[in-house]
Parts: C-alpha cells; structure tokens; sequence
C-alpha cells in the first residue's frame, strides 16, 4: 500500500536531487513530499543515504508506531534521533 513520505535534504549532489525528484515533488529547495510505495521507499532512502557525500538528509514515513512515524537520518548533522522508551525524540550534539 502507498503511503506518503517526506524527505529534506540539504547540500546533496545534483544527481540525488534528480532522482529524487522522478518521483516525488519538492514544494520547497530540498524537501521532497510524495506518495510511493514501501519498496520505492526504501529503494529511495537507500540510494540517498549512499550518496549522501558531505551532505545531510532527514527522511520521515508513516509506522504502526505510538508517534504514528519513524525518522532516519544520513550525514553529518548536528541532530541525531535517538529512541527513548519507543519514542524517537531529537537529540543535540554539542557544537565542536
């Protein structure tokens, strides 16, 4: 079953963007909504996530799950998720 997807990118090479873009929209510079299946889902995650270079990406679906989502992210950020008890909360790392 489809189900929508959200995933924000920041400084990704052109061809990240470009495939992206096959399937879904991007309403706003880096964010890319759409509605695909689970195995086009994953098949997109995983070609961003491997070419991910000295970008970052954040990256939202639905799941059976108490916050009704899971968020996965790629690169080198500043956030991190991390899982409290079964929720996946935001953590900051300290700035370097």
């Amino acid at each position: 079953m489809a189900s929508m997807i959200v995933i924000s990118t920041t400084a990704v090479p052109d061809h990240v963007r470009g495939a992206l873009s096959r399937w879904l929209i991007e309403p706003a510079p880096g964010l890319y909504v759409g509605t695909v299946s689970a195995r086009v889902r994953d098949e997109l995650w995983s070609a961003v996530s491997g070419c991910i270079a000295d970008g970052a990406a954040v990256y939202l679906h639905p799941a059976d799950n108490e916050q009704g989502f899971v968020v996965r992210t790629a690169g080198e950020r500043r956030r991190h998720v991390a899982d409290f008890d079964g929720l996946q909360l935001i953590r900051f790392l300290p700035q370097p």
